[in-house]
């Protein structure tokens, strides 16, 4: 008997052990990256600003907004006086021949013009009018438009990225958390299973399975532990957040609750999606494309201002004694002809890519309404889901503490025991997947009618 007695307290001894390993790697874990002395604690709310400030892609689509800026700045400095000096220096080594007629009418040769010549040249133009120009004009505010909304769509996309991510991690904590009362509940009845076993109530078969229940848990627990760190460091990537610096996630279990609910008889609204407002401005770019080659006969004018300084003299040694200084000024027109139908040809093809940009419209409706009736299906199912799974875990613990209490005095097998306390965990691990799932179909359902709002930079 004395031998069955230790190796029944090696097999109650050991999960035991294991059960606070597991605890200690936990909380070990838990304290290396959220430990609330040294790490900073964060809520959703300032994970999502924490992003819009530093995730890369937004601070680059922010970058690409001043670089278009200075493009259209670039493209629309030919409005502006164009000033520039020039200079040319001509040095004869034969001067030209002329031919003049003398005095008796006879026509003669001779050597004319000065060996060293110097022009300084100050150039001033001023564009009048220029189809290119105009188009320019007309087309800037489009792109610093466009650019924004690059800026908007990224922000969106990682207002949503941030919270699906909190709220994964949320759920692993929450499982953890569940788990542990798991093992507890499953290592007392080990420690009681092991009394009846020795006091002969019970037979090594419930023992046994007791202790199968509480490895499986063991084993789940420890699972759900590892899965963290890689979860914050995914919430740290889609945050921008440095990679070897910690924070703890902050979280209100009834906000969450509040959280969940959502106006489902809003009405899809296409104009709220920032994909279809970039659209909307890529057509309006295209159209100013289309104007622009439609007039784009028309001539160019300019007018012009030249003052030019010249220095003459066949030797260089009194090269810059004397200046022939003189100036003039007139207007330019280019008027355009014929260019080989490139005018014809550009316009249709613009008109062309209208046409293309329609169609897009049409294949972008039918892709949001697919999104939006899809999220807001997913809604609606996981809200379902979470309201029979809230009733489940009350059923199932109440469930368990009755057959828990039957088996103690007796009157059923320990296999309905493993049976409520399968349910039970089953129930609670459905229900904190449902309440996380409500909350990331919320999110998809808000993107894909377009009402997530982002704040400003």
């Amino acid at each position: 008997m004395s031998k069955i007695v230790l190796v029944a307290l090696s097999r109650i001894i050991l999960p035991v052990f294991f059960l606070c390993l597991s605890i200690a790697a936990t909380s070990q874990t838990n304290s290396h990256i959220n430990n609330s002395d040294t790490a900073q604690t964060y809520t959703l709310d300032q994970c999502v600003t924490y992003a819009l400030k530093h995730e890369p892609f937004i601070n680059m689509a922010v970058v690409n907004q001043a670089i278009v800026k200075a493009t259209n700045a670039i493209a629309t400095a030919g409005w502006m006086p164009q000033v520039n000096v020039v200079g040319n220096y001509t040095h004869y080594f034969t001067l030209p021949t002329s031919f003049i007629r003398d005095s008796t009418g006879k026509t003669v040769n001779e050597k004319a013009g000065i060996v060293n010549t110097f022009t300084p040249t100050l150039v001033v133009t001023q564009t009048i009018f220029n189809p290119a120009l105009v188009y320019a004009v007309h087309a800037a505010p489009l792109y610093n438009k466009q650019a924004q909304q690059v800026t908007d769509s990224n922000k969106i996309s990682i207002v949503a990225a941030v919270s699906k991510s909190f709220y994964s991690l949320l759920l692993t904590l929450a499982q953890i958390n569940v788990l542990k009362e798991d093992t507890a509940r499953l290592n007392k009845n080990v420690s009681d299973t092991y009394h009846q076993y020795i006091g002969g109530v019970v037979d090594k078969t419930d023992y046994d399975e007791a202790m199968i229940s509480l490895n499986n848990s063991l084993f789940t627990l420890r699972q759900a532990t590892e899965a963290v760190r890689p979860q914050y460091a995914q919430l740290k990537q889609v945050m921008g957040y440095p990679p070897l610096a910690q924070f703890d996630v902050l979280y209100d279990t009834l906000r969450m609750q509040n959280d969940i609910a959502f106006d489902t008889t809003q009405q899809l609204q296409f104009e709220k999606r920032i994909e279809y407002q970039f659209l909307q401005t890529t057509k309006a770019l295209q159209l100013t494309q289309v104007d622009y080659y439609r007039k784009s006969w028309l001539p160019t004018v300019s007018g012009f201002f030249d003052y030019e300084y010249e220095f003459e003299h066949n030797s260089m040694s009194g090269f810059f004694n004397q200046a022939y200084p003189f100036s003039y000024a007139g207007l330019s027109l280019n008027i355009p002809i014929f260019t080989g139908f490139a005018r014809i040809n550009n316009l249709k093809k613009a008109r062309l890519q209208y046409d293309l940009l329609d169609w897009n419209e049409v294949e972008l409706k039918s892709q949001i309404y697919s999104d939006y009736t899809n999220a807001l299906a997913n809604y609606k199912s996981n809200l379902y889901n979470l309201t029979v799974s809230k009733d489940n875990v009350t059923l199932a613990r109440e469930t368990y503490d009755i057959v828990s209490l039957q088996y103690n005095q007796g009157v059923v097998a320990y296999l309905n025991v493993i049976t409520a306390e399968s349910n039970l965990i089953t129930s609670e691990i459905t229900y904190q997947n449902s309440l996380f799932q409500v909350l990331s179909s919320k999110i998809d359902l808000a993107k894909a009618m377009g009402i997530i709002t982002v704040n400003p930079q």
